[in-house]
């Protein structure tokens, strides 16, 4: 549960909320350019803080409607277990299965691979981000204002072709002795040549390098090839989180 509990912490100063507001030990946390569920959801972070849990969910889902969009819950280790009877009792819809994986970075075997070092250039990341993630550019005043709000330092790492545009991009926040990896994306033409494997181990290499000793991640459970990737540099899952959903009447 220490583990948890410090990866949770790192994870809220690695992708941060432009809006968070505490109900006890209940993070709720808000952005309203972006649609990422990390950044738009009520996180619990005690599993013993169930006082008045059905009056406070509802509170909390009030402010998500402020927002126009339906109230989500993350559901980690840290979720009291009388919250999730809750809001499977009033049929909340279950999704998006997470894997949070670490990597003991003082100790990887990184691969001998072509290295790349991080810009400085936010506006050019964003861009290369949106391209390979297919996402759409509307999307760029948000991201680059959540990557100037980072607190630790960060590495924004990318692979271009001068014919092409971006092939590859990933962003690496080093919080003290932990390095985490975010925003990793390889454009959809180029997958499977090598390119998610060079950039990511430019990063934990930048990152090692500045004394992190551990190395973090978050990834879906149905994303095998990424698995795959993260399995072959020495990451091994942590703990699983999940999120719900309520459905807005129609």
């Amino acid at each position: 549960m220490p583990l948890v509990r410090r990866l949770e912490a790192v994870g809220f100063r690695a992708w941060p909320a432009s809006s968070v507001q505490y109900d006890g030990s209940w993070q709720v946390r808000l952005t309203a350019g972006h649609p990422s569920n990390r950044l738009n959801s009520i996180v619990p972070l005690d599993p013993s803080d169930h006082r008045d849990v059905e009056v406070r969910l509802e509170k909390a889902s009030r402010k998500f409607d402020a927002y126009g969009r339906p109230a989500v819950l993350r559901q980690t280790p840290l979720a009291s277990p009388v919250l999730i009877d809750l809001v499977k009792e009033q049929q909340w819809t279950h999704f998006d299965e997470t894997i949070v994986m670490t990597c003991d970075l003082a100790h990887a075997e990184l691969p001998d691979t072509l290295d790349h070092l991080p810009t400085h250039d936010i506006g050019r990341f964003v861009d290369a981000n949106l391209a390979t993630d297919q996402v759409s550019p509307k999307l760029k005043p948000a991201l680059a204002e959540i990557i100037n709000a980072i607190g630790p330092p960060c590495g924004l790492f990318m692979i271009e072709d001068l014919k092409t545009g971006p092939l590859a991009t990933v962003l690496c926040v080093q919080d003290n002795d932990l390095a985490g990896i975010m925003s990793l994306s390889v454009a959809k033409k180029r997958r499977r040549e090598g390119l998610g494997l060079e950039i990511l181990t430019s990063a934990l290499r930048w990152a090692r390098m500045r004394s992190a000793r551990s190395a973090w991640l978050q990834v879906k459970a149905a994303n095998l090839p990424a698995l795959a990737l993260y399995d072959r540099l020495g990451f091994r899952e942590a703990y699983r989180y999940s999120y719900w959903r309520r459905e807005q009447p129609q």
